[in-house]
């Protein structure tokens, strides 16, 4: 196990596992995390951060939540450690770009299950546009930053926007709404709290097809 903390109060945990595991996942999948707390086990979803081909290793990471007993615990641990997880779960993913331009949507530690996807979407994608626009109170809380950035610069057909403190709501509205008519691009959207809805029912409201915004809600 690797602790690395990457913004205050967010840690990722880069776990190695056992030789004899035959573990796959596809972009966008959680595991559900085993944690012994209170003298009984309490269970916590946690979606992979990393990429299905860094495997025998896995990427998580999480925000410490006031209160919040797994992320207590999570921050606990150290180098050597062992974690108890069951999975991967989740049908919120991407095994291969769809033919059309893709629009990834996250916020804070939401970006955990767009990253994996991104790099899938990259990878077995026709040519088609790449764009991520990633939002974050402030410039800290944009993890993998540097990554993303990177990635834009290599691939042409790939970019990156990073908001802070910006409408995410209405930044969406003024690109991919009044911005112009074509309604065939696929959505990947993935925050905390009621701007999913709202951006679901912004984009299908619209005329984007119900298939092409894909969700999920933290």
């Amino acid at each position: 196990m690797r602790v690395v903390d990457v913004a205050p109060d967010t840690r990722t945990l880069h776990l190695r596992l056992p030789p004899d595991t035959h573990f796959r996942f596809t972009p966008g999948q959680f595991v559900s995390c085993l944690l012994p707390v209170g003298g009984s086990d309490i269970v916590r979803a946690y979606t992979i951060a990393s990429h299905p081909e860094e495997v025998p290793a896995i990427e998580i990471v999480w925000d410490l939540v006031p209160n919040g007993q797994g992320s207590h615990y999570l921050f606990g641990l150290g180098v050597g450690d062992t974690l108890r997880f069951t999975g991967p779960w989740g049908t919120f993913t991407l095994d291969q770009a769809p033919a059309a331009e893709c629009v990834f949507i996250a916020d804070g530690t939401a970006i955990a299950p767009i990253r994996p996807m991104l790099r899938r979407a990259l990878d077995t994608g026709s040519g088609h546009a790449v764009r991520l626009h990633y939002a974050a109170p402030r410039a800290a809380g944009l993890l993998y930053d540097a990554e993303f950035r990177a990635a834009a610069a290599a691939q042409p057909r790939f970019t990156y926007e990073p908001l802070q403190g910006d409408d995410l709501l209405a930044h969406i509205e003024r690109r991919y709404v009044a911005g112009d008519d074509d309604r065939t691009r696929h959505f990947y959207v993935c925050a905390v709290g009621a701007i999913v809805h709202r951006l679901r029912d912004l984009l299908r409201g619209a005329g984007y097809a119900r298939r092409a915004v894909q969700y999920e809600k933290w």
